[in-house]
C-alpha cells in the first residue's frame, strides 16, 4: 500500500535540488573538500560528516556546525534515535545556515549500533517515524533519511516497504536509498561498502511503487553514464568515494545535468581559487595537512600528478607548513593551455 504524505510534508521536504549529490563521509567530506567541490559545481549538493546528536547537544556545538556560506548549498547529516534530541538538533541546522536536515539509517559501524544510530534503525521503523515527525514539527528544513535497502533479519522486499511508508506517514518525502544491506554482524563498515551486492532494481522499484516521494540512488555509482541510466529510474543520484578521490568530476556535473557553465575552467584554476581559504584556515590555526589530504585527488590521472601528491605528503605536515607548499606542488603539474581549456 503507497503512502502519501500530505501536501504541507511535500512542500516541507521540497528544498535543494538533488538530482546530483556527493554522499556524506566520516573524515572526508569536511568543510576543507566541500569547499573545493563547491569550486567545481555550483550546483551539487553537498552533505556533512555524520554528526551525532550527543556531541551537538553535549560538545563544542559551534565547531561541529562551522562552515563556509560558499558551500550552500549543503544539508547536515545527523546521527541520533531519540526523538526529542533529533528535534533540538534540526533547530540547530536551521540556526546556522544549512539547507537540508538528513538523519542517518545507514551507517553499520559497532559504535554507532551501540548507540541505536545508523542501519540498525532499519529494524525500528517506528523510531525513525517518531524522530522524523518531531524534527518536522522543529523545523522548516527539508528532512530527509539516508538508508539502506535492508539489514540482516530484516532483508525482504516487504520489510522495506513498511520501513518507507512508516517514514513517509511521519512526513519524510524524500528517501536517499543505498542499494545495499547492512549486515551488522560480521562484516566491518568498510566491507559493508563493498560486499552485500548492490540491487539497484530495488531501488527503481521504490520509485514506482511511491511515486509520489523523491527517490536518491546511491551505492557504487562511478560515471556520468551510470547517473544518467539511474536518473531515468529514479529522482536524483548521489556519488561517494569516487567523488572523492576523483574530485575534478564535479567540474562536469553543472554542464551534464543542470544545462550550467562549471565555475571553474581548469584544475589549476580551481586550487588558485581556493588560496583565501587556506590562508584564512591557516590564520585561524588549522594544520595544512587537515586541508591539503582533500586536495590530493585534484590531479588525478594527470601528467604530473603523482608529483603533486608526494610533493604534498611529503611538505605538508612539516611545523610551519603553509601556503607555499601548495604552490610549489602546483607547479609540478604543467598548466593546460588556454585554447585546450576552451575546447574542453
Amino acid at each position: 500500500m503507497s503512502a502519501t504524505p500530505s501536501l504541507d510534508a511535500a512542500i516541507h521536504n521540497s528544498g535543494p535540488s538533488r538530482r546530483f549529490c556527493v554522499a556524506p563521509m566520516m573524515d572526508w567530506t569536511t568543510s576543507h573538500y566541500r569547499y573545493l567541490a563547491r569550486l567545481l559545481s555550483r550546483n551539487t549538493l553537498l552533505y556533512t560528516e555524520m554528526v551525532t546528536t550527543g556531541a551537538l547537544i553535549h560538545g563544542d556545538t559551534e565547531r561541529f556546525l562551522r562552515h563556509d556560506p560558499a558551500e550552500y548549498p549543503l544539508a547536515l547529516q545527523l546521527g541520533g534515535s531519540n526523538a526529542g534530541e533529533l528535534a533540538h538538533c534540526a533547530k540547530l541546522a536551521e540556526q546556522f545556515g544549512f539547507n537540508e536536515v538528513n538523519l542517518n539509517v545507514g551507517c553499520p559501524s559497532d559504535r554507532v549500533q551501540n548507540n541505536m544510530i545508523g542501519a540498525c534503525l532499519m529494524g525500528h521503523p517506528d523510531k525513525v517515524a517518531e524522530g522524523v515527525s518531531a524534527m518536522i514539527e522543529a523545523t522548516s528544513l527539508p528532512v530527509t533519511v539516508k538508508h539502506r535497502i535492508g539489514i540482516d533479519g530484516r532483508e525482504s522486499w516487504d520489510d522495506l516497504c513498511e520501513f518507507i511508508e512508516k517514514v513517509a506517514a511521519a512526513g519524510c518525502r524524500t528517501f536517499i536509498v543505498h542499494a545495499r544491506i547492512a549486515i551488522l554482524e560480521g562484516l566491518s563498515p568498510k566491507e559493508n561498502r563493498d560486499i552485500p551486492p548492490l540491487k539497484y532494481d530495488w531501488v527503481y522499484r521504490l520509485k514506482e511503487t511511491y511515486p509520489e516521494l523523491e527517490i536518491i540512488i546511491n551505492g557504487g555509482i562511478k560515471t556520468f553514464d551510470e547517473c544518467h541510466e539511474h536518473l531515468e529510474r529514479t529522482d536524483g543520484v548521489m556519488l561517494g568515494r569516487e567523488a572523492y578521490h576523483n574530485p575534478w568530476l564535479l567540474a562536469g556535473v553543472d554542464a551534464e545535468f543542470f544545462g550550467d557553465a562549471a565555475p571553474s575552467r581548469s584544475r589549476h584554476e580551481a586550487l588558485r581559487a581556493m588560496y583565501p581559504f587556506i590562508e584564512s584556515e591557516l590564520e585561524r590555526g588549522v594544520f595544512l595537512t587537515h586541508m591539503s589530504r582533500h586536495l590530493l585527488g585534484l590531479f588525478h590521472g594527470v601528467p604530473g600528478g603523482r608529483q603533486f601528491r608526494r610533493y604534498i605528503s611529503e611538505n605538508a605536515h612539516k611545523p610551519g607548513a603553509g601556503l607555499e607548499v601548495i604552490q610549489t606542488a602546483l607547479e609540478k603539474v604543467r598548466e593546460p593551455e588556454r585554447s585546450a581549456i576552451a575546447e574542453a
